[in-house]
């Protein structure tokens, strides 16, 4: 019996001290040029900071996880401006007893940065980028506050959300609502599930044609006054309001769920659709 609780409580201290453990490693780069950032973060959170500096600062933390042998391993080179960071958690499994397990990824870079960033089941958050901008996350939110450039935003199954955002952008999720606001010259927006509440400021205009779509819920989109347009406008199970004069395409009957025609004389295509929801089509 002795030897029996003796193990138990061996067992018991060696997972406390597993589970409340906490390391931490870090490495900087020195670049010369535009700093080009891939990470793959595993099941990571991944939080993102600028700054006015000239080289780069990796971090990652982890709550009850080694990093090292047994623990988190990481993977680093750099090539040039080119730096790749790779991380790999262990899949097993211990008793926490409470103590709370997991794994961040800082990065500190300069202002201009262009991104490559990757996690299976975390969270991505980021600041003030300025660059070609591409953050994807199985099941996680995705935050970017404020930023200029081209943005691909992917989750498989989390929230989307962009503010103060000025060029290029893609958003898609499939079970997720997206927020975004700032001034486009491309934009893609998608979710399976989940409404769409976006605002195009004065400024916008339209490169080629624009996308607003999900499956269900209702979208939102504020524009321009300026703004030229042939809209496509349809719900599956909603109502439209549209705080613009419309002109009807020729030969296209006016539905309670479905626009077709231009406003402010016409443009590229913006094709605003769910399936199941509302729309409205605002003033900015």
């Amino acid at each position: 019996m002795s030897n029996r609780i003796t193990w138990i409580l061996l067992t018991f201290v060696i997972a406390v001290s597993v589970s409340a453990s906490a390391d931490e490693w870090r490495k900087n780069y020195s670049i010369t040029g535009k700093p080009d950032i891939h990470v793959d973060a595993n099941d990571a959170e991944i939080r993102v900071y600028t700054a006015d500096r000239k080289d780069i600062e990796t971090v990652v933390i982890t709550q009850g996880y080694r990093i090292g042998t047994g623990g988190v391993s990481i993977s680093e080179r750099q090539v040039g401006d080119r730096i790749e960071l790779s991380l790999h958690t262990p899949n097993f499994h211990v008793f926490s007893f409470g103590f709370h397990k997991s794994v961040r990824v800082e990065l500190n870079i300069p202002r201009q940065a262009d991104l490559d960033l990757h996690s299976g089941d975390g969270n991505i958050s980021a600041e003030n980028l300025n660059g070609k901008i591409t953050l994807r996350s199985g099941d996680g939110n995705i935050r970017v506050d404020s930023g200029k450039g081209s943005f691909t935003l992917e989750s498989g199954d989390g929230r989307i959300e962009g503010r103060d955002l000025e060029g290029e952008l893609r958003a898609e999720t499939k079970d997720g609502a997206v927020r975004i606001n700032g001034v486009f010259t491309d934009l893609d927006l998608r979710t399976g599930d989940g409404s769409i509440d976006a605002e195009a400021r004065p400024g916008s205009k339209m490169a080629s044609g624009w996308s607003v779509r999900t499956g269900d819920g209702n979208v939102n989109l504020g524009l321009p006054d300026g703004l030229s347009a042939n809209v496509d406008v349809h719900t599956g199970d909603g109502h439209i309001t549209v705080d613009f004069p419309v002109t009807v395409e020729s030969g296209f009957a006016l539905r309670q769920n479905a626009i077709r025609g231009k406003i402010n004389g016409g443009g590229q295509v913006l094709e605003i659709k769910t399936g199941d929801g509302n729309i409205t089509l605002r003033r900015s």
